[in-house]
């Protein structure tokens, strides 16, 4: 299958499941769902990528299985994480200001604001994938290395998400911060190693050379997102007056690549 048509099939996939998930949304009026989507969509992408193209080789498929393990992870953990702990306070906030202060309908608010974007995101993000399907068949150095990377990354931010949910099944542990293990010395490896895990598929990605290329588009505008829109900035927003510890490790401890914790 052409280049186009992949891109066509997963757009036209992607889609109508986001329209399928929007319509779930307008009955449970709580669109946090979509996080788990998030992932999973990617690896459905990746899936179907794979089997469309039909270009089976060692390195498509280490491609395609490391994506599709990163988007069932990412998905089942989100999706385990809604149903335990019921709405995003981030969505609550956003379907509350669109329809006060603008005067929007809960679906339309939810449509625009929430699902709107998620295709044509997942699409960019995802060219590594969808590109790396074409090209040589075997692991070259720039692959290997970018497999390495990318199990690393897998690995670590599954790790960050293990803590952390141990941490808060502890009732002690309520408005407190999470300073040991791996959050010692990021206040986010759960991102950290999202970005691992994409430029790792971006470096086999460009194994196939020329539009192969163009896969680093996928890792770059990840790391934009998790460190500059969607990732840290609204993860932190509030929580220094929700949590009175988090100041002094907001001061010492690396927002995104892990560090050592400074001394303070």
């Amino acid at each position: 299958m052409p280049l186009p048509q992949l891109l066509a099939l997963n757009a036209v996939v992607l889609v109508a499941l986001i329209l399928v998930l929007w319509a779930v949304n307008l009955k449970t009026r709580d669109p946090s769902f979509i996080d788990a989507w998030w992932g999973a969509g990617m690896g459905l992408a990746a899936a179907v990528s794979y089997l469309a193209v039909g270009n089976h080789g060692a390195r498509q498929a280490v491609l395609t299985a490391i994506c599709v393990a990163w988007g069932l992870r990412l998905g089942i953990y989100l999706f385990r994480r809604w149903r335990a702990h019921g709405p995003d306070r981030r969505y609550v906030r956003m379907m509350a200001d669109a329809q006060t202060r603008r005067g929007w309908s809960y679906g339309f608010a939810s449509l625009i604001l929430v699902f709107a974007l998620q295709a044509p995101l997942q699409i960019l993000v995802c060219l590594p994938v969808q590109l790396g399907q074409y090209g040589p068949t075997t692991l070259g150095p720039v692959a290997m290395a970018g497999a390495v990377l990318a199990v690393f990354g897998l690995v670590f931010e599954s790790v960050g998400d293990w803590q952390l949910s141990r941490f808060k099944a502890d009732p002690t542990n309520a408005d407190k911060v999470l300073d040991t293990g791996l959050w010692r010395y990021t206040r986010h490896p759960n991102y950290f190693g999202d970005a691992c895990v994409w430029w790792g598929l971006g470096l086999i990605g460009t194994e196939a050379g020329g539009p192969g290329l163009i896969a680093l588009t996928g890792p770059v505008l990840i790391t934009f997102l998790l460190t500059r829109v969607s990732g840290v900035p609204t993860s932190e927003a509030g929580i220094a007056k929700r949590r009175p510890d988090y100041a002094a490790y907001l001061a010492r401890t690396s927002g995104f690549i892990p560090l050592p914790p400074k001394q303070i």
